[in-house]
């Protein structure tokens, strides 16, 4: 009976030890990314980033919209505006300068900051130098007043002054702030910039609201810009282009065979063929367009419109068009620098656009072609092969991918602004042929 009893209590401590899965506790899902655990409840930890600006606000800019955007539709290839005045401001002049005259005053080989401490010896106004002025120079003033005499030494040694009349102090440094009224016309105005822009001066702020341009430079910065719209108010002509860029893939392993474009659109729409160090510039007539050469690639390949966008320069300038600014920041041809330089008038007798396109990328010049071309034909540069742009070992991109560009160039016509009725004109058919004519 004992026995039993014992068996008994036994078995009841062993169920009295069991658990029921109800009673299991239930723990969190716990997920591993880098190294870090993460749970529902937990707090992401990153690692500190640098204090630089984000990439998408590095690439905001109010110009985008007119850059990026080519209405192909409505694209005229002569424009005619009214001539307007473009103005250049000195800011930050400070105070105005006593009303002294000056008469007979020489200086020789001295530095800036002497020439004007000599001059303005016995009165209360005082030289302070903000930057180390080592620049010597030599000059005489017969008779002038203060404010001419003090701007003149200045710009004999490549200084700025301003002027504090509370403390009668005169401040001089190398460099200097400047305003640009533009013209209304947002076509001069892109190419004003687009002209600096390819001057490398750089920090440009733009209002487009009321039409200006603020800018920071030395002497040689103020020089560049002035010369530039000097040559803007003396030209006749502005050239501009239009352009499509596109990535092809063959859809066979075979490359894209550009001799088809001979028999799709007539040899005589194909005007010239201009070879470069990497591709090759071919010189076409208005029925190849961007439907049209979508049309033929599309029989061969898939077509990618990676970038599209315009830039205008001076007649006889040069600028750029970043490819980047107008495409997905994941492309593989984000760097890529379409250059060009280009003059309309006179050619052996002909009117022609003499232009030089480069390709250049941060390793360098990639090709670059001179393509001469009459008002209204268009280019198309091919054989460019999308793995330039490849920076790894390897890549899934086909070997016979490449780079498409379609360009078309633009004159805009500058003319007195009583001539244009203050209207922007746009020149087709007849009265196409009537201005190149004349």
């Amino acid at each position: 009976m004992k026995k039993f009893l014992l068996m008994f209590l036994g078995c009841f401590v062993i169920t009295g030890c069991q658990t029921t899965e109800s009673d299991v506790p239930m723990y969190d899902t716990v997920t591993v990314v880098e190294n870090m655990v993460i749970s529902e409840k937990s707090v992401p930890i990153f690692p500190k980033k640098a204090a630089l600006t984000t990439d998408t606000a590095q690439r905001f800019s109010v110009e985008l919209p007119m850059r990026c955007t080519v209405d192909w539709n409505n694209q005229s290839v002569v424009s005619v505006v009214p001539e307007e005045k473009i103005e250049m401001v000195r800011l930050g002049k400070g105070d105005a300068l006593p009303d002294l005259a000056v008469e007979q005053y020489k200086f020789r080989d001295v530095t800036v900051a002497a020439a004007l401490n000599k001059l303005l010896n016995g009165t209360d106004v005082s030289i302070v130098t903000d930057e180390q002025l080592v620049e010597k120079i030599s000059g005489e003033v017969q008779s002038g007043t203060l404010s001419d005499t003090v701007e003149l030494i200045s710009k004999m040694g490549r200084a700025y002054y301003s002027y504090d009349a509370t403390t009668a102090e005169i401040h001089l440094q190398h460099r200097a702030k400047w305003m640009i009224k533009m013209p209304k016309d947002q076509a001069i105005i892109m190419a004003l910039l687009d002209a600096m822009h390819g001057a490398d001066v750089r920090n440009l702020l733009v209002n487009w609201s009321d039409k200006t341009v603020v800018f920071e430079g030395d002497y040689q910065t103020e020089r560049e810009v002035s010369r530039i719209i000097a040559d803007i108010a003396s030209k006749k002509y502005m050239l501009a282009w239009d352009m499509d860029v596109y990535r092809v893939y063959p859809k066979s392993d075979n490359p894209i065979i550009w001799m088809n474009l001979l028999p799709a659109f007539g040899q005589n729409n194909i005007k010239m063929s201009v070879p470069g160090v990497v591709g090759r510039a071919l010189v076409v007539g208005p029925e190849i367009n961007t439907k049209t050469l979508q049309e033929f690639l599309a029989r061969q390949s898939n077509v990618v419109l990676i970038s599209q966008g315009t830039f205008s320069i001076p007649n006889g300038w040069q600028s750029r068009f970043d490819i980047g600014q107008c495409s997905k920041e994941d492309r593989l041809e984000t760097d890529l620098v379409i250059g060009a330089t280009g003059k309309y008038g006179d050619y052996g007798g002909y009117q022609k656009i003499d232009a030089k396109i480069v390709l250049t990328t941060k390793y360098g010049e990639l090709t670059s072609f001179n393509i001469p071309s009459s008002v209204g034909d268009n280019y198309v540069i091919i054989g460019i092969p999308t793995h330039s742009f490849v920076t790894t070992p390897e890549t899934l991109i086909s070997p016979f991918a490449e780079l498409v560009v379609f360009m078309s160039p633009r004159i805009i016509s500058i003319v007195d602004a009583n001539q244009s009725d203050n209207d922007k004109m746009n020149l087709i058919g007849d009265d196409l042929r009537e201005f190149l004519n004349n």
